[in-house]
């Protein structure tokens, strides 16, 4: 069996932690490890469980490498999709490039960012799909409903399960997001569970389906595969190609319309972490309902979520809210009204602002900067290089840099030379200038850098060799 990891979510409601370019899925929400970590590690102890394929897409490929190597876990491949195009096309080009190194696997679909609190009834449910998916059914994984809610697509089923298939259930129709009535009546039914977006077949199952139902589909994704380019982990499906295919979802392309879709019932603590409201719900609580994270006093306050990433954080006299503090921006709203985060989220792209894509710490395959200071023609960076890594060689048209060496050795190679830089020692990049920097050590290096100039914008970079890929 093949884990499928689908990691191309961008998170907007949980707005100022998951920004575009790190989503909630790279993001440590409920313990220590990421999003992404802990869908791996819950994998930890199935049998017969081959390396996972992840699909992502370009701008997380290094944040989905590095969280893999923190785990020393090998993996199949990272799938990087040039363009977004739903879940259909996504799982389709996962099923194409298995079938290259496997003869016909069974492929676990997860979602990168869900979270799962009892892993002993989640892997339960896997090996009971495992027996229907190896049959040559498509099976869903349908979460039992533990309130009436709203957010969700539901899943109707038989109330018999299928023979032969422990805990398996014929599925007979997927229903849009109800209304709070429709969403009672299939609470007390009996006869429905939440859609999870999860899902077990064999990959000859699938495509055979795919095939029947959305040819475009698996023809765009069989030409953009067969066009991939290898690049370290990655694997470049063909942009011409991937684009051409249609947008869907796997519901919708298939499984609403196959009569070979079952579904396995999982109860086992399951949410999509879809907002702040859903976060706070499966967190650890003190007495009175507050669950924080980070430096946080409080006083005369319940039923909250605080989470401080960098200050300080006090909140007298409240309840029921979300404070979200980052190192450039802060969220204070009713837990009742936090789903308009997405309205200032839309407003923020309106306007240019950074903040929605990015965070002040950004993370590259060298190691990360945070901008600590800016004015109109002046920008403070603290640099961390990895051992061992190397930004690329480039120059830039409107900057000069000074760079001073705080802990660590740099070797850097400005214009025609190339020295050592050590602890309070420091070296100036004229505009126009050649220049790289690279950590030789066996410590991280940390520096701070000052650019200078009349502009700071970081698409200002002409790169001539770069050892991550990176044009």
């Amino acid at each position: 069996m093949i884990p499928v990891i689908l990691s191309g979510g961008s998170g907007t409601r949980l707005w100022p932690l998951s920004r575009a370019k790190k989503p909630k899925q790279f993001l440590s929400l409920v313990n220590e490890k990421s999003m992404l970590q802990n869908t791996l590690l819950r994998l930890k102890g199935i049998e017969q469980l081959a390396p996972p394929l992840v699909v992502c897409n370009e701008d997380h490929r290094f944040m989905v490498a590095e969280q893999l190597r923190e785990l020393q876990i090998s993996n199949a491949g990272i799938l990087l999709e040039p363009v977004g195009r739903n879940t259909a096309p996504a799982i389709a080009i996962a099923a194409i490039q298995a079938l290259q190194t496997e003869q016909d696997p069974v492929l676990l679909v997860l979602a990168a960012d869900h979270v799962i609190q009892d892993i002993p009834a989640f892997q339960q449910a896997v090996a009971e799909a495992m027996v229907a998916a190896t049959a040559g059914k498509l099976v869903t994984f349908g979460i039992v409903p533990v309130s009436a809610h709203t957010g969700y697509g539901y899943i109707r089923h038989n109330t018999n399960s299928i023979a032969d298939m422990p805990n398996t259930f014929a599925v007979t129709e997927f229903k849009e997001k109800p209304d709070k009535s429709m969403a009672e009546h299939y609470l007390a039914s009996g006869e429905y569970c939440w859609n999870s977006g999860m899902f077990m077949f064999k990959a000859s199952s699938l495509l055979a389906e795919l095939e029947k139902f959305a040819p475009d589909i698996v023809k765009a994704c069989r030409l953009a595969v067969s066009e991939a380019s290898q690049d370290l982990d990655f694997v470049r499906v063909d942009k011409t190609a991937f684009s051409t295919s249609p947008a869907d979802s796997l519901d919708y392309a298939v499984l609403e319309k196959s009569d070979n879709t079952v579904m396995v019932p999982l109860n086992a603590g399951w949410s999509d972490v879809g907002s702040y409201d859903a976060l706070w719900e499966v967190m650890a609580k003190d007495a009175q309902g507050n669950a924080c994270r980070g430096d946080v006093m409080l006083e005369a306050t319940y039923n909250s979520y605080v989470n401080a990433e960098e200050k300080l954080v006090a909140v007298i006299g409240l309840d029921n809210v979300i404070v979200v503090e980052t190192k450039d921006a802060v969220l204070v709203a009713d837990k009742n009204d936090i789903q308009q985060v997405k309205n200032i989220v839309q407003r923020l792209q309106s306007y240019g602002r950074t903040e929605v894509d990015l965070h002040r710490e950004v993370f590259r395959p060298w190691g990360k900067y945070d901008s600590v200071d800016q004015g109109t023609r002046y920008q403070v960076k603290h640099i961390t290089v990895k051992p061992g890594a190397k930004l690329s060689v480039q120059k830039h048209h409107h900057r000069a840099e000074h760079w001073v060496v705080v802990s660590g050795t740099a070797l850097v190679r400005n214009g025609d030379e190339e020295f050592m830089v050590t602890e309070n020692e420091s070296t100036f990049i004229p505009i126009g200038v050649v220049h790289s920097l690279e950590n030789p050590g066996k410590i991280p290096l940390e520096l701070i850098e000052v650019q200078s100039g009349s502009y700071l914008g970081e698409d200002d970079i002409v790169r001539y060799a770069d050892k991550y890929g990176r044009g």
